[in-house]
């Protein structure tokens, strides 16, 4: 499963967040835990906001590692399909609505 994580920082907790992040090795960068992938994650610095794609089969994996994250900012996680898996749903709603 992938999903789509968005994330808002508050102003109060906008520098501990940067030295954490930044007190990280590349490797712990991108360590999410056993069983996440991360995908790709993208920062507005100046805005205070990011999205990650993460992929795993435990969605459960996916929050312990975002509840390291939790103090400092508003998250928001979301399952998300691929346009091969959109596709496939796409179809079968439109069978089933006969359309």
């Amino acid at each position: 499963m992938k999903f789509l994580c968005h994330w808002n920082i508050p102003h109060d907790t906008w520098l501990p967040v940067l030295k954490k992040f930044t007190s990280m090795s590349p490797r712990e960068q991108t360590d999410a835990g056993e069983g996440v992938k991360i995908i790709g994650r993208w920062h507005d610095v100046a805005a205070r906001t990011g999205v990650a794609i993460f992929e795993a089969n435990d969605p459960a994996a996916v929050h312990r590692y975002l509840g390291q994250w939790n103090p400092y900012m508003e998250i928001d996680l979301a399952p998300v399909l691929d346009d091969e898996e959109a596709t496939a749903v796409c179809r079968q709603i439109i069978a089933a609505n006969n359309a």
